[in-house]
């Protein structure tokens, strides 16, 4: 008995890309939504202090109280006053008392940048002496 050999024919092997395609996706989500939650939690953390552990020295002068109004005008002892007036006015308090502050009290409803752009010039000019008020 005489066998017949059988040709095989040589055939690529057929690659099943779909369970590479699910992990590539299920790979591509988990970024996607790792990078989506990331970028929601932007901030800036910060401690207030309470007022009930506020100590000031006895015999600290009272503070000068700059109110930025929702208007956006600027308030010295209930008289508005102007940018350009602010500086010396505020360089005139700091150097009459040596140990006195000067306080930014801002309405709520302004824009965040206003304020800190006023808080800013003021610590050009007040350095460590210059704060915000976080209640009204």
């Amino acid at each position: 008995m005489r066998f017949k050999r059988q040709q095989h024919e040589s055939r690529t092997p057929e690659l099943n890309l779909v369970p590479m395609l699910d992990v590539l996706m299920t790979v591509l989500t988990f970024f996607i939504i790792v990078s989506m939650t990331l970028t929601l939690e932007q901030g800036v953390n910060i401690d207030l202090p309470s007022k009930d552990n506020v100590a000031l020295p006895e015999d600290a002068p009272e503070p000068l109280v700059i109110v930025l109004n929702a208007q956006g005008q600027m308030v010295v002892k209930d008289q508005p006053v102007s940018s350009d007036q602010l500086k010396p006015l505020l360089q005139t308090y700091l150097k009459a008392n040596p140990k006195g502050s000067a306080v930014l009290q801002a309405d709520q409803q302004l824009p965040y940048e206003q304020v800190i752009q006023l808080l800013t010039d003021m610590k050009a000019v007040g350095g460590d002496r210059v704060s915000i008020t976080i209640d009204q």
